[in-house]
Protein backbone atom coordinates (compact mmCIF):
# COMPACT_ATOMS: atom_id res chain seq x y z
CA UNK A 1 0.00 0.00 0.00
CA UNK A 2 1.70 3.32 -1.19
CA UNK A 3 1.93 5.98 1.59
CA UNK A 4 1.29 9.18 0.76
CA UNK A 5 1.60 12.22 2.60
CA UNK A 6 0.09 15.36 1.70
CA UNK A 7 1.57 19.43 1.76
CA UNK A 8 -1.63 21.49 0.82
CA UNK A 9 -0.39 24.90 -0.52
CA UNK A 10 -2.13 28.38 0.33
CA UNK A 11 0.33 31.59 -0.59
CA UNK A 12 3.07 29.39 -0.40
CA UNK A 13 3.05 27.44 2.78
CA UNK A 14 2.21 24.13 4.21
CA UNK A 15 -1.38 24.26 6.03
CA UNK A 16 -4.20 21.89 7.07
CA UNK A 17 -7.91 22.39 7.10
CA UNK A 18 -10.55 20.80 8.74
CA UNK A 19 -13.05 19.20 6.46
CA UNK A 20 -12.38 21.95 3.81
CA UNK A 21 -12.87 24.97 5.55
CA UNK A 22 -10.18 28.11 4.69
CA UNK A 23 -11.01 29.14 8.10
CA UNK A 24 -9.81 26.20 10.08
CA UNK A 25 -6.59 27.32 8.06
CA UNK A 26 -3.38 26.10 10.50
CA UNK A 27 0.13 26.89 8.79
CA UNK A 28 2.26 24.09 9.70
CA UNK A 29 5.47 25.10 7.53
CA UNK A 30 6.11 28.31 5.46
CA UNK A 31 9.11 25.95 3.38
CA UNK A 32 7.02 23.39 1.36
CA UNK A 33 10.25 21.73 0.50
CA UNK A 34 11.91 21.57 3.40
CA UNK A 35 8.66 19.31 4.44
CA UNK A 36 8.78 17.08 1.04
CA UNK A 37 12.87 16.57 1.47
CA UNK A 38 12.17 15.77 5.44
CA UNK A 39 9.51 13.14 3.85
CA UNK A 40 11.71 11.67 1.16
CA UNK A 41 13.93 11.40 4.09
CA UNK A 42 12.25 8.85 5.94
CA UNK A 43 12.40 6.68 2.84
CA UNK A 44 8.91 8.01 1.25
CA UNK A 45 8.50 7.75 -2.60
CA UNK A 46 5.14 9.44 -3.04
CA UNK A 47 3.66 12.99 -2.33
CA UNK A 48 -0.13 14.28 -2.03
CA UNK A 49 0.52 18.50 -3.25
CA UNK A 50 -2.30 20.10 -3.43
CA UNK A 51 -2.96 23.59 -4.55
CA UNK A 52 -5.47 25.11 -2.05
CA UNK A 53 -5.31 28.51 -3.94
CA UNK A 54 -5.80 27.02 -7.59
CA UNK A 55 -8.86 25.59 -5.84
CA UNK A 56 -10.25 28.34 -4.86
CA UNK A 57 -9.06 30.61 -8.28
CA UNK A 58 -10.25 27.51 -10.88
CA UNK A 59 -6.49 27.39 -12.84
CA UNK A 60 -3.59 26.36 -11.63
CA UNK A 61 -1.37 28.95 -8.71
CA UNK A 62 1.33 26.71 -6.60
CA UNK A 63 3.10 25.43 -9.75
CA UNK A 64 6.36 26.84 -8.89
CA UNK A 65 6.35 25.13 -5.49
CA UNK A 66 5.29 21.87 -7.66
CA UNK A 67 8.65 22.54 -9.97
CA UNK A 68 10.28 23.04 -6.34
CA UNK A 69 9.45 19.83 -5.61
CA UNK A 70 10.15 17.62 -8.17
CA UNK A 71 13.49 19.58 -9.39
CA UNK A 72 14.71 19.29 -5.77
CA UNK A 73 13.74 15.40 -4.10
CA UNK A 74 12.51 12.05 -6.01
CA UNK A 75 9.35 12.12 -4.96
CA UNK A 76 6.59 10.99 -7.17
CA UNK A 77 3.90 13.98 -7.06
CA UNK A 78 -0.05 14.11 -7.88
CA UNK A 79 -0.91 16.92 -7.89
CA UNK A 80 -4.26 18.69 -7.42
CA UNK A 81 -6.37 21.65 -6.88
CA UNK A 82 -8.12 24.06 -10.06
CA UNK A 83 -7.16 22.37 -12.65
CA UNK A 84 -9.49 23.10 -15.47
CA UNK A 85 -7.92 22.98 -18.83
CA UNK A 86 -5.36 21.41 -20.96
CA UNK A 87 -2.93 24.40 -19.93
CA UNK A 88 -3.32 23.59 -16.55
CA UNK A 89 -2.51 20.04 -17.56
CA UNK A 90 0.47 21.35 -19.34
CA UNK A 91 1.83 23.54 -17.45
CA UNK A 92 1.25 20.55 -13.96
CA UNK A 93 3.11 18.32 -16.27
CA UNK A 94 6.17 20.15 -17.03
CA UNK A 95 6.87 21.19 -13.44
CA UNK A 96 7.32 17.70 -13.29
CA UNK A 97 4.05 16.31 -11.77
CA UNK A 98 3.68 12.28 -11.96
CA UNK A 99 0.05 12.25 -12.06
CA UNK A 100 -2.88 14.49 -11.76
CA UNK A 101 -6.12 14.70 -9.89
CA UNK A 102 -9.39 16.06 -11.12
CA UNK A 103 -12.39 16.19 -8.84
CA UNK A 104 -15.12 18.73 -9.54
CA UNK A 105 -13.68 18.82 -13.70
CA UNK A 106 -15.16 15.43 -13.70
CA UNK A 107 -18.35 16.55 -12.27
CA UNK A 108 -18.96 19.47 -14.25
CA UNK A 109 -16.88 19.17 -17.58
CA UNK A 110 -17.09 15.18 -17.99
CA UNK A 111 -15.72 15.89 -21.74
CA UNK A 112 -12.86 17.45 -21.01
CA UNK A 113 -11.49 15.46 -18.32
CA UNK A 114 -12.03 12.11 -20.78
CA UNK A 115 -10.02 13.39 -23.11
CA UNK A 116 -7.73 13.99 -20.19
CA UNK A 117 -7.98 10.27 -19.91
CA UNK A 118 -7.75 9.41 -23.52
CA UNK A 119 -4.62 11.90 -23.74
CA UNK A 120 -2.60 11.13 -20.63
CA UNK A 121 -3.52 7.46 -19.96
CA UNK A 122 -4.64 5.98 -17.03
CA UNK A 123 -1.45 5.72 -15.08
CA UNK A 124 -1.37 9.73 -15.51
CA UNK A 125 -5.06 10.94 -14.51
CA UNK A 126 -6.59 10.46 -11.05
CA UNK A 127 -10.40 10.51 -10.22
CA UNK A 128 -10.78 12.93 -7.23
CA UNK A 129 -13.79 11.41 -6.05
CA UNK A 130 -14.51 13.13 -2.37
CA UNK A 131 -18.18 13.28 -1.03
CA UNK A 132 -20.56 14.00 1.99
CA UNK A 133 -22.87 11.47 2.65
CA UNK A 134 -22.18 10.01 -0.68
CA UNK A 135 -22.86 12.85 -2.68
CA UNK A 136 -19.55 14.02 -4.71
CA UNK A 137 -18.57 17.38 -3.54
CA UNK A 138 -17.38 20.34 -5.94
CA UNK A 139 -15.50 23.65 -6.28
CA UNK A 140 -12.92 23.00 -3.03
CA UNK A 141 -16.22 21.28 -1.33
CA UNK A 142 -17.92 24.61 -1.59
CA UNK A 143 -20.98 22.43 -3.26
CA UNK A 144 -22.72 18.99 -3.54
CA UNK A 145 -23.86 17.97 -6.60
CA UNK A 146 -26.24 15.25 -7.71
CA UNK A 147 -23.85 12.71 -8.39
CA UNK A 148 -23.83 9.73 -6.18
CA UNK A 149 -20.36 8.23 -5.08
CA UNK A 150 -20.28 5.00 -6.40
CA UNK A 151 -22.06 5.31 -9.59
CA UNK A 152 -19.50 8.31 -10.49
CA UNK A 153 -16.38 5.79 -9.80
CA UNK A 154 -18.23 3.12 -11.86
CA UNK A 155 -18.47 5.54 -14.52
CA UNK A 156 -14.82 6.57 -14.63
CA UNK A 157 -14.26 2.98 -14.70
CA UNK A 158 -15.59 2.30 -17.89
CA UNK A 159 -13.86 5.48 -19.47
CA UNK A 160 -10.77 3.81 -17.86
CA UNK A 161 -9.54 5.08 -14.58
CA UNK A 162 -7.96 3.02 -12.61
CA UNK A 163 -6.72 5.51 -10.02
CA UNK A 164 -9.30 6.87 -7.20
CA UNK A 165 -8.72 9.12 -4.38
CA UNK A 166 -11.67 9.45 -2.42
CA UNK A 167 -12.08 11.72 0.95
CA UNK A 168 -15.23 11.26 3.32
CA UNK A 169 -15.04 15.14 4.00
CA UNK A 170 -16.86 14.92 7.19
CA UNK A 171 -13.83 12.70 8.46
CA UNK A 172 -11.36 15.05 6.87
CA UNK A 173 -8.71 16.84 9.52
CA UNK A 174 -10.57 15.68 11.99
CA UNK A 175 -8.34 12.87 13.40
CA UNK A 176 -11.25 10.64 14.15
CA UNK A 177 -10.19 7.81 11.78
CA UNK A 178 -11.13 6.98 8.20
CA UNK A 179 -13.89 5.81 6.29
CA UNK A 180 -13.51 2.10 6.45
CA UNK A 181 -17.08 1.23 5.81
CA UNK A 182 -17.01 3.26 3.05
CA UNK A 183 -13.85 2.31 1.09
CA UNK A 184 -15.19 -1.34 1.87
CA UNK A 185 -18.27 -0.58 0.10
CA UNK A 186 -16.23 1.07 -3.02
CA UNK A 187 -13.93 -1.56 -3.73
CA UNK A 188 -16.86 -4.84 -3.29
CA UNK A 189 -19.57 -2.41 -5.40
CA UNK A 190 -16.31 -1.30 -7.76
CA UNK A 191 -14.99 -4.57 -8.60
CA UNK A 192 -14.31 -4.97 -12.21
CA UNK A 193 -12.27 -7.45 -13.04
CA UNK A 194 -11.12 -5.90 -16.61
CA UNK A 195 -10.25 -2.55 -15.19
CA UNK A 196 -9.14 -3.32 -10.45
CA UNK A 197 -9.85 -0.43 -8.81
CA UNK A 198 -6.90 1.40 -7.27
CA UNK A 199 -8.04 3.01 -4.45
CA UNK A 200 -6.50 5.93 -2.31
CA UNK A 201 -8.31 6.21 1.15
CA UNK A 202 -8.00 10.19 2.12
CA UNK A 203 -9.77 11.87 5.36
CA UNK A 204 -9.48 11.08 8.81
CA UNK A 205 -6.08 8.81 9.42
CA UNK A 206 -5.09 9.65 13.28
CA UNK A 207 -3.43 6.75 14.18
CA UNK A 208 -0.69 4.07 12.52
CA UNK A 209 -2.84 1.18 13.94
CA UNK A 210 -5.14 2.49 10.81
CA UNK A 211 -2.80 1.75 8.19
CA UNK A 212 -2.97 -2.34 8.53
CA UNK A 213 -6.48 -2.10 8.13
CA UNK A 214 -6.95 -0.31 5.21
CA UNK A 215 -4.03 -2.22 3.47
CA UNK A 216 -5.94 -5.35 4.63
CA UNK A 217 -9.44 -3.75 2.76
CA UNK A 218 -7.66 -3.57 -0.17
CA UNK A 219 -6.80 -0.06 -0.96
CA UNK A 220 -4.11 0.59 -2.71
CA UNK A 221 -2.63 3.88 -0.67
CA UNK A 222 -3.48 6.18 1.97
CA UNK A 223 -2.91 9.68 2.19
CA UNK A 224 -2.07 11.21 5.76
CA UNK A 225 -2.14 14.75 6.67
CA UNK A 226 -2.74 16.46 9.95
CA UNK A 227 -2.10 13.04 11.62
CA UNK A 228 1.95 13.61 10.45
CA UNK A 229 2.17 17.18 11.33
CA UNK A 230 0.07 16.41 14.76
CA UNK A 231 2.58 14.10 16.03
CA UNK A 232 -0.10 11.33 15.90
CA UNK A 233 2.08 9.37 13.09
CA UNK A 234 5.75 9.28 13.28
CA UNK A 235 7.68 9.19 9.47
CA UNK A 236 9.89 6.48 11.70
CA UNK A 237 6.70 4.32 12.11
CA UNK A 238 6.03 5.42 8.09
CA UNK A 239 9.13 3.87 7.12
CA UNK A 240 8.92 0.68 9.04
CA UNK A 241 5.89 0.21 7.61
CA UNK A 242 6.89 0.72 4.07
CA UNK A 243 9.91 -1.33 4.54
CA UNK A 244 7.41 -4.64 5.51
CA UNK A 245 5.42 -3.62 2.57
Amino acid sequence: MRIIPAIDIIDGKCVRLSKGDYATKKVYNENPLEVAKHFEAHGITYLHLVDLDGAKSKHIVNHTILEQITGKTSLKVDFGGGLKTDEDLRIAFECGANQITGGSIAVKDPDVFEGWIQKFGDEKIILGADATDEKVAVSGWTEESNEKLVPFIQKYQQKGIKYVICTDISKDGMLEGPAFDLYKKILEEAENADNPLKLIASGGISEFDELPKLAQLGCHGTIIGKAIYENRITLKQLEKFILQF
